[in-house]
């Protein structure tokens, strides 16, 4: 398993932005994108505010409720049901897309608890229009790891990225084609994550 900080994989990486050297992927990682007093902020806002829900989820056989807590907006009308983008979001939003200039239209937002929170290896849901979504990824709060792996390239190695408060992750172009990842769950007593996903879907 590759560890980032450990072991060189970076094309570049000036200035806290690093590019991973890796196939199929176009992954870029900035550490601290938003200040430490940004980052406090931004988290007690969207932890305290946040309209946070449970959902469940087919797992084999049965349905199971999932081990963290969700949220989701996007830019759809406030007539369909979906609410509008709290003025928090917006901002964060813009600052995402002035560093990758690309246009974000939905956003889903995860709470990790605990440590018994987490997600499972998957790829994000993408339409057949959208095979390709760029993700765009934000962390407030706790550091947790974050693993990803190649579909069909068993040989690589796993990378595992540490995401700490403030730390912006962009996935771009074939990467959630060629990879998957999960955030998994640990046993050491870790206060609460947020994490924001950035997304392109079609509404």
């Amino acid at each position: 398993m590759i560890l980032f900080d450990d072991t060189e994989i970076f094309t570049s990486g000036t200035a806290g932005k690093k590019i991973f050297d890796v196939p199929d992927a176009d992954l870029m990682l900035i550490d601290s994108f938003f200040t430490k007093e940004e980052s406090d902020s931004y988290y007690n806002i969207l932890l305290n505010n946040t309209s946070w829900r449970e959902y469940d989820m087919p797992m084999y056989d049965k349905i199971v409720t999932a081990p963290r807590m969700v949220a989701w907006y996007d830019d759809s009308d406030a007539s369909t049901g979906k609410f509008d983008w709290p003025k928090e979001l917006k901002t964060i939003k813009t600052r995402v897309e002035n560093e990758t200039k690309i246009n974000f239209n939905a956003v889903l937002l995860n709470l990790y608890r605990n440590g018994k929170d987490g997600v499972s290896w998957h790829s994000d849901k993408t339409s057949s229009e959208n095979k390709d979504m760029n993700i765009a990824s934000v962390t407030f709060g706790e550091t947790r790891m974050f693993r990803l792996r190649h579909k069909l390239l068993k040989h690589l190695p796993q990378l595992e990225i540490p995401l700490h408060h403030g730390t912006f992750l962009l996935m771009a172009g074939k990467t959630n084609s060629f990879w998957e990842h999960q955030v998994p769950k640990t046993a050491r007593d870790v206060l609460p994550r947020i994490n924001l996903t950035f997304r392109q879907v079609r509404i």
